[in-house]
């Protein structure tokens, strides 16, 4: 099953993010533990990785710290070296657009081959902008 992260105005979809699996998103939050927060789940970044993927929301209220964690998640994987993509359906899309991750940043990739945690700071600035909540679907 997928994870689909996305916006609703009342039944008008504003914008989503097709993320894969969970355990891919769950790839993400394992590395930033490991990675940035020193293997203490949340110390540094406690709305985007304390937040169960289950269900839910990241409510609007929670979208500009969300913000704020994403911007420094991306400027630090910028700064280290790629990793190995976690899913074959990664290293497909990965070899179908010609992509050859140059940092941990590139390494992550939504179902279309964007970066994923560009796309999630888009989804979190349109929320933020129009008030609204990022649902966990």
């Amino acid at each position: 099953m997928g994870l689909y992260l996305c916006i609703f105005d009342g039944d008008d979809e504003i914008d989503g993010v097709e993320i894969g699996s969970y355990a891919d998103f769950g790839e993400l939050r394992d590395y930033v533990a490991r990675e940035l927060e020193c293997g203490v789940i949340g110390s540094r970044f406690p709305t985007f990785m304390l937040h169960s993927d289950c269900d839910g929301e990241w409510s609007a209220s929670n979208c500009e710290t969300l913000q704020h964690e994403l911007g420094e998640i991306e400027a630090e994987l910028k700064q280290r070296p790629p990793v190995p993509f976690f899913s074959e359906w990664q290293r497909l899309v990965a070899k179908s657009i010609g992509l050859h991750p140059q940092n941990a940043f590139e390494s992550f990739i939504d179902v279309d081959g964007e970066f994923l945690l560009d796309r999630l700071q888009v989804l979190v600035k349109k929320a933020t902008e129009r008030g609204l909540p990022i649902l966990f679907q």
